[in-house]
């Protein structure tokens, strides 16, 4: 064998045992008995170890030295691995162990605090899990920006600054946007109980219409939905809510679109670097697409109208008109995942601001409360008025996910550049998504970018899929334009 055929044999296992330790994180969130929070804690920080170890064997960096490539895809596996290598090598192994069994601990107790309304249970621990990921920080950053180094986990090749000159320059139209629409009339919304049952049977035949197949996936319920694992074994949650039947639509689409990129990538990068999604904010542009510029357009929803009538019967608005009104309906709330389109990254630009001071020691964990709900006051005009709908709402903290709030919004951002291509090279798009139909703009996103899995860098992905490279403005047209026609603007 070559030095790189030895290399790729040890990365298949290496890849192996990180879907191992995902389907783990999987079973927590949806079926672990809540007492055995403390020896998962123990699993997983244990599984880390062995991980760790292996990302950063000594013969991965003799290989390294040694192998070539013949090939783009070859060239891309070298680069990716060499990647997580440099990285493994920072970070001391004790450390790496310590934030695994941390973090899942602080998941658990995050879900606790969040059902009890009580921050002060979770201080505690996410200080722990703050401390530890400035000290990972600091070792990966190496003299430079700890939170720079943050964000490299999950859109690679993309500074702070760089992303936030992108939000300073939505920030203003998105705000007006949004002041403008809130002085129009609110459209009317749903009416009815929802039964829970009906609305899963829904929305895995909603799954099944983007793509996903159930053949080698399965959707489940969760506190935060979310989508786990990559090729043959891709699964998704949603929530349900007997007053809010969209809750559990959309966030299943949302989550399909994450799914059904790793189930569409190329079968021959299966278990290797580039079998899974380049980066974060390139998953967030699949996810929010099939959500929003598809599931959320007039055409789609003219026909989910006729599928929720037909499931619960009357529900409370008319006509498709007024149902695609009140599915795109802008309005005062909380909730990251639930807020509409223009306000989204507006949540995500407050948690951009919070995490990087607390990443600089700015901000003290035990002030988090206060700030979350001075700057949400300050953006959105009314005072928080409950913890879950606050600091406590989500779970990326308790897990250590700092650096990935951001993606949410550059997802947005690529989304819209991807949703102009594809309305150039799918010209009837409209017409196909009003019968249901989404083959055409799922099977252009599979070939265009899905299947490439991580061949190409973040940047490079979005370009070679909008012809074009990234910026802001596709999305702000589309979101002016679709709001302005709803509020008749």
């Amino acid at each position: 064998m070559s030095a790189f055929d030895k290399l790729m044999a040890f990365q298949r296992d290496t890849q192996a045992l990180g879907q191992i330790a995902g389907r783990l994180g999987w079973d927590q969130e949806t079926m672990m008995p809540r007492g055995a929070a403390s020896q998962r804690g123990d699993e997983m920080a244990a599984l880390e170890a062995v991980l760790h170890a292996r990302r950063m064997a000594p013969q991965v960096g003799d290989w390294l030295e040694q192998a070539t490539a013949t090939d783009e895809a070859g060239a891309a596996q070298l680069r990716e691995i060499r990647r997580s290598y440099e990285r493994a090598k920072k970070v001391p192994a004790d450390l790496a162990k310590k934030l695994a069994q941390v973090t899942s601990g602080a998941q658990g107790k995050w879900a606790a605090a969040r059902a009890d309304e009580d921050v002060s249970a979770f201080i505690p621990v996410l200080r722990e899990v703050v401390d530890l990921k400035r000290e990972e920080g600091a070792a990966l950053a190496a003299g430079g920006n700890l939170y720079d180094a943050m964000v490299q986990d999950y859109e690679h090749g993309t500074t702070s600054a760089q992303i936030a000159e992108i939000f300073d320059a939505m920030r203003p139209r998105l705000v007006d946007l949004r002041a403008t629409v809130l002085e129009r009339p609110t459209p009317k919304r749903l009416e009815g109980v929802f039964d829970e049952a009906k609305q899963m049977k829904l929305t895995r035949k909603l799954a099944k219409t983007f793509g996903y197949d159930m053949n080698h996936g399965r959707v489940d319920k969760a506190v935060h939905p979310f989508s786990s694992g990559s090729g043959q074994d891709v699964r998704i949650t949603t929530r349900t809510s007997t007053s809010d039947p969209f809750s559990c639509i959309y966030s299943t689409i949302h989550e399909v679109g994450h799914a059904c990129y790793e189930q569409n990538i190329d079968n021959d990068y299966l278990l290797t670097p580039l079998g899974c999604g380049v980066s974060m904010g390139v998953h967030e542009s699949q996810s929010r697409i099939y959500e929003n510029q598809l599931g959320r357009s007039r055409a789609f929803t003219s026909w989910l109208f006729e599928q929720m009538v037909e499931v619960f019967g009357d529900i409370g608005v008319p006509d498709a008109d007024s149902f695609y009104a009140a599915v795109n309906t802008v309005h005062n709330g909380y909730i990251r995942t639930e807020a509409d389109e223009i306000q989204y990254n507006l949540h995500v630009m407050l948690r951009f601001d919070l995490e990087r001071a607390l990443m600089s020691d700015e901000l003290q964990v035990v002030d988090l409360e206060a700030a979350w709900n001075d700057r949400f006051k300050a953006d959105f005009g009314y005072d928080v008025d409950k913890p879950s709908n606050g600091c406590l709402q989500d779970v990326h903290w308790s897990v250590g996910l700092f650096g990935y709030f951001p993606t949410y919004s550059l997802g947005n951002v690529y989304a819209g550049c991807l949703h102009q291509a594809l309305r150039q090279s799918v010209p009837d798009l409209d017409q196909q998504l009003s019968v249901g139909d989404t083959t055409a703009a799922v099977s252009w996103l599979k070939n265009n970018l899905q299947q490439y899995g991580g061949l190409r860098s973040p940047l490079e992905t979005i370009a070679h899929a909008a012809g074009a490279q990234p910026t802001h403005e596709p999305l702000l047209e589309y979101l002016e334009t679709k709001f302005g026609d709803i509020y008749g603007l």
